[in-house]
């Protein structure tokens, strides 16, 4: 019901404002800079905020996520902008670490950010929305998937939520026939985790998979999973279920390999970015598999420019959490031209006209054909799964 009001009190301001905004805010003329080149003829352009860890031990997903979305925004530029707007885009470092991403938050509204794309962890998004709900400033994060992050009406979700990710995987290994006895290791301190660990054994269970062990750690006690791994070992786990992030999976395979233990290690988003751990022999994720939306060796065209465009900027393959922002970016554009959105418009005006319009549009993204989305902020959209193969994600 809280979503559904304000929807119709949004509606209501767009039709206002649309109607007789015909003077700039002394916000909108801030927004009047010189990031974008080739701005509208009054020099007005959107500015769009991200947050996410580009260091520390999450860097990966952060970096991702800056790449991509810099890649969308010069695209959208090229192409005319929106609405006949140019875009300014400017990412700040939050280390994963809830107190720096309000830091950050607070830093981008200085600079004039009038919508959030971020943040990228679950912990740090969680201490946004807040802030966002606050100002009324229309949020949608590529990559954290709790279901706590979408509380608020404001903010909505370009990836699955968390529950979706541990019933989908159940599904995935019962309907494949990859194991009949499985086992867990998951961080009990962690939201995103013990989320997904908790659909994942429902579902498990319901799907007839018979779940042998449920070991937990926490993120003081992440560097030793031997008793973990004894465990599953010990029960007759033939697949190990993995709702972490890649460093302390990578840590897992390593110990693994070290005890001569070998199942299947099935994962979900967080382990992509394994390949690119540091120090870590890419040769014991041979045969992980992982559901994700993005397969970067896809055959269709929209891939594979992507991927393309990624590798020459940035000398790498994308990972999913690059795909999910480079969609953010485009949803964005497709919800503000769906509203008829302009940089003139107040933070909290602008961002009621997207929150209205976000159950109505479709898009189609690197990781889904015909994204919608909720009034409560989840996306609908298809997974996928890809294996490790020879060093690379293999679409299955």
């Amino acid at each position: 019901m809280k979503k559904f009001m304000s929807v119709l009190l949004a509606t209501a301001m767009v039709a206002t404002c649309l109607a007789g905004c015909g003077q700039k805010s002394e916000g909108a003329s801030q927004a009047a800079g010189t990031e974008a080149a080739g701005a509208s003829t009054d020099g007005a352009v959107f500015k769009i905020g991200s947050i996410g860890p580009t260091t520390g031990d999450a860097a990966i997903y952060g970096q991702a996520v800056m790449n991509a979305a810099q890649i969308a925004v010069d695209e959208i530029n090229a192409a005319g902008g929106i609405n006949g707007y140019q875009v300014a885009f400017k990412y700040e470092d939050d280390q994963a670490d809830a107190e720096k991403s309000v830091n950050a938050y607070n830093s981008l509204k200085d600079w004039g950010m009038q919508i959030l794309m971020g943040s990228v962890t679950t912990t740090a998004c969680i201490a946004v929305t807040d802030k966002t709900a606050e100002d009324g400033m229309f949020q949608l994060t590529p990559s954290a998937s709790s279901t706590d992050v979408i509380i608020n009406d404001n903010v909505f979700q370009a990836c699955f939520t968390d529950p979706n990710q541990g019933t989908a995987s159940a599904q995935y290994i019962a309907d494949n026939g990859l194991a009949t006895k499985v086992a867990v290791i998951y961080d009990s301190s962690s939201v995103y985790s013990s989320g997904i660990e908790a659909t994942f054994v429902e579902e498990a269970q319901a799907k007839g998979l018979e779940v042998v062990a449920e070991e937990s750690f926490t993120a003081d006690s992440k560097t030793d999973f031997s008793t973990q791994l004894q465990k599953a070992q010990s029960a007759g786990a033939e697949l190990v279920f993995l709702p972490i992030y890649y460093t302390e999976a990578s840590i897992i395979l390593t110990q693994a390999n070290g005890m001569g233990y070998a199942p299947t290690f099935f994962g979900v988003d967080g382990i992509d970015g394994i390949l690119g751990v540091e120090n870590f022999d890419t040769s014991l994720a041979e045969g992980v598999v992982l559901l994700t939306p993005f397969a970067a060796d896809a055959a269709d065209e929209a891939t594979q420019s992507f991927v393309a465009k990624y590798k020459e900027a940035y000398g790498e393959t994308p990972n999913q959490f690059a795909a999910d922002a480079y969609d953010a970016i485009y949803v964005i554009k497709a919800a503000a031209e769906k509203a008829g959105a302009t940089p003139d418009m107040s933070v909290s005006d602008l961002g009621a006209a997207l929150t209205a319009v976000m159950p109505e549009i479709s898009v189609d993204g690197l990781t889904g054909v015909g994204m919608t989305w909720k009034a409560t902020g989840e996306v609908s959209k298809a997974p996928k799964a890809v294996v490790i193969k020879d060093g690379a994600y293999v679409a299955m």
